[in-house]
Formats: C-alpha cells, sequence, structure tokens
C-alpha cells in the first residue's frame, strides 16, 4: 500500500514545471513546506521572453489569461497556455501548470497544479497537490485542518504515515475526477484514473483505477 502513494506511482513529472521540488522525496506532502521557497528560485530563472514578473515575486507567462479581476498573490507561477478567470483568489505559494484552469471564485493556496489540471468553479484547495489533468467539480474542495487541530495522519488498509504536518489537504493522482460538492478530508490520497463521486466525503487513501460511492463501496474501474 505505501508503494501506491508514492510520488512515482501517483504522478509524472514530466506534467510540471515544478519536477525538480520533489528531488528526493518519496512521497508528494513533503513537498507542501519547500514550495515557497522554489518558487522563489525557479521564478527568478524563468526566461522573459516567454514570463513576466507581475509585481513581487509573482511570474506569469505571456500566453496565459488572467482575468482582470482575478486576485494574484505571489510567490506564484503561472505557467504558459494556463487560464485564471473572473475572482479567482491566489493566496501565494502556488505553482499554476501549462493549460491549468483556475475558475471563477477558486481559491488556491499552496498548492501545485500539474499541467491541464481544472479547477474551474468555486473550488478551494489549499495545501494540496493536484496531478495532470486532474478534475475537481463544481464546489468541490480540499479540507486541510484537522478539527481537532492535530497533525494529519495519511490512513490506509494497514498504513498510517505520520505527515508531520498540521496542514495538508489533498494528493490527487493524474487523471482524476472528483464530483461536484465532495469534501477531500486531510490526508486523503487518491490514486490515479480514480473517480470519486458527487457530494462524496472522502478520507484516507483511495487506490488507482477506483470509483468511489461511499467509504464502504469502492468499485474498481473495468
Amino acid at each position: 500500500m505505501t508503494k501506491k502513494i508514492t510520488i512515482s506511482e501517483l504522478y509524472d513529472l514530466r506534467e510540471t514545471i515544478a519536477s525538480k521540488l520533489f528531488e528526493g522525496m518519496e512521497y508528494p506532502w513533503e513537498a507542501l513546506p519547500k514550495i515557497h521557497d522554489f518558487i522563489l528560485e525557479l521564478g527568478s530563472t524563468l526566461s522573459e521572453e516567454h514570463f513576466e514578473k507581475r509585481g513581487e515575486n509573482i511570474w506569469v507567462a505571456k500566453s496565459a489569461k488572467v482575468a482582470p479581476t482575478a486576485c494574484l498573490n505571489g510567490p506564484l507561477i503561472i505557467d504558459e497556455e494556463a487560464e485564471v478567470r473572473h475572482c479567482a483568489f491566489v493566496r501565494g505559494n502556488a505553482i499554476v501548470g501549462k493549460g491549468a484552469v483556475v475558475g471563477n471564485s477558486t481559491e488556491l493556496k499552496n498548492v501545485v497544479l500539474f499541467n491541464k489540471v481544472q479547477v474551474p468553479h468555486y473550488n478551494y484547495v489549499g495545501d494540496s497537490i493536484l496531478g495532470f489533468k486532474s478534475h475537481m467539480g463544481a464546489g468541490s474542495i480540499t479540507s486541510n485542518v484537522k478539527s481537532d487541530k492535530t497533525l494529519v495522519v495519511v490512513k490506509g488498509e494497514g498504513i498510517a504515515i505520520e505527515t508531520g504536518l498540521k496542514k495538508m489537504g489533498a494528493m490527487l493522482g493524474d487523471n482524476v475526477e472528483v464530483g461536484c460538492n465532495s469534501v477531500l478530508n486531510p490526508g486523503t490520497v487518491i490514486g490515479r484514473n480514480s473517480n470519486i463521486y458527487p457530494a462524496s466525503m472522502v478520507r484516507g487513501v483511495i487506490p488507482s483505477d477506483s470509483i468511489y460511492k461511499t467509504a464502504t463501496e469502492i468499485a474498481e474501474k473495468h
């Protein structure tokens, strides 16, 4: 089970400008405390031909589309062909991948969105990593702090991994689909190519190639 939630099992690192962020790490949440400094380091190396600096520690690709009503706070990198729509709120420490969509009233904080990720409608994504082409339906959110404020533990079948983090949302593998109005509780890890039913409350580890209906009903995709 532990192998199934490693970076190599969840993500194609060729599909993010932040691939070097994950070097030397086993689990994706290990990257969360390092996003801030990584953006500062990477941003200073970005080509002025393709990126422009907007304000303090904000780098936006010239081919990206950013609505004038979007609120951008650094450190932040928005990669090529990405779209940040009306009233999106980026609180900082965010990497938005190539062709990704950050939509109406969506809030981002301390996240890595791989290429082609879509968080297009009323989403909150905090202290989370979303893999290539993952998609969160309207109103679905990551919950990143436990109600008792204790440190997050990633729990799955036969495992309990202490993260040492007070704030950790969800790790979504490549091509994950999250249904509308779902809540991904702290420490959720969803394997590649899995689907989450709408209005689900998800916690723990969901295997790859699965369909999550309820906590007791997880079907294998065929």
